[in-house]
């Protein structure tokens, strides 16, 4: 290597070090969290099984039942669709938002931990309909991965508990 490129090295570590950038790391649950029962009405949405799946690469061993769960994860809302932003001149929509919002509580030993909270994400994709089927599955990739960012939103929130 030149020593132009290992001072340049250098000196990115430094400053990366300097500003406090640290990686995030794993995900700790507390114990109160470590065997927890998730409540949805349904058990096969995008969400459900992401969060099911950041809370098993936590740590957490879900339960099946409520009576042996240390805490109950109740899921009240979960759903997703989208909006038109734009139109064009022919009327035929140009661009979609497509939304996902999660509405949940936590209550341990029959007692709410967490109070009621409600998430909403939002991301934005150019529709072309000469592209239809490439447009879909373009919309389903983005719902699955607003339903992976609100589990991990919703962990970290379980993990400060």
């Amino acid at each position: 290597m030149r020593p132009f490129a290992i001072a340049l090295l250098v000196a990115g570590a430094v400053m990366v070090a300097g500003c406090g950038f640290q990686l995030r790391g794993d995900l700790k649950l507390s114990a109160r969290m470590s065997e927890p029962y998730v409540e949805a009405a349904d058990r096969y949405t995008p969400f459900y099984r992401e969060l099911t799946t950041t809370l098993g690469a936590a740590g957490a061993t879900l339960v099946s039942s409520k009576e042996s769960a240390s805490a109950v994860v109740h899921v009240h809302g979960d759903e997703t669709g989208r909006n038109v932003l734009t139109i064009s001149a022919r009327n035929t929509p140009q661009e979609y938002e497509v939304f996902y919002t999660v509405e949940y509580s936590v209550s341990s030993g029959g007692q709410e931990v967490l109070p009621r909270q409600k998430l909403t994400l939002t991301r934005d994709y150019a529709y072309d309909d000469t592209a239809v089927l490439a447009k879909q599955h373009e919309e389903r990739d983005i719902r699955q991965a607003l339903a992976r960012e609100l589990a991990g939103l919703v962990a970290a929130r379980l993990a400060a508990l």
